[in-house]
């Protein structure tokens, strides 16, 4: 009974610590930030694209790899003849590429804007530390009464 109760006790410690939790986090606002990009591609850019290009659907770029001639992917697969479909891979692959793009573009545009707030924050200059001494022009501590390379009393 022991051996449970520390196994459990184990299994808490690792659950309760900080990377599991931020782990699980990013996991879930990656979910819904993935709903958010995918919405973007399929929703925004993917039109802008095919009425850039004609309305090209690249589903139907295939050959067969059986006996017959198919006007669709779709109608090879249905009489059972296996088919390359290499249109399916090229418009999954733009789709990936568009969707690094758009999310470097979110990343970038996130990075800018963060790198502004923290030049706003460091732009408040230090309160000065030294001064200069007006008679032999040392640089001393602010708070001295008496200048310590030539002994003058200074403000």
């Amino acid at each position: 009974m022991a051996k449970g109760k520390g196994f459990i006790s184990e299994f808490k410690t690792f659950i309760m610590r900080g990377n599991v939790i931020d782990l699980a986090v990013g996991v879930i606002i990656g979910g819904a930030f993935q709903k958010i990009v995918n919405s973007l591609v399929n929703d925004i850019v993917m039109p802008l694209i095919s009425l850039l290009t004609g309305g090209i659907d690249f589903s139907n770029w295939f050959f067969v790899l059986g006996e017959g001639d198919f006007a669709t992917a779709a109608a090879a697969k249905e009489a059972g003849v296996a088919t390359l479909n290499y249109g399916t891979f090229l418009s999954t692959a733009l789709d990936f590429l568009i969707m690094a793009f758009v999310i470097f573009l979110i990343i970038k545009g996130i990075n800018s804007v963060t790198e502004k707030f923290k030049k706003e924050k460091t732009e408040e200059p230090a309160a000065p530390t030294t001064k200069v001494c007006p008679y032999c022009k040392s640089e001393i501590d602010i708070a001295a009464t008496k200048c310590p390379h030539c002994t003058s009393d200074v403000e």
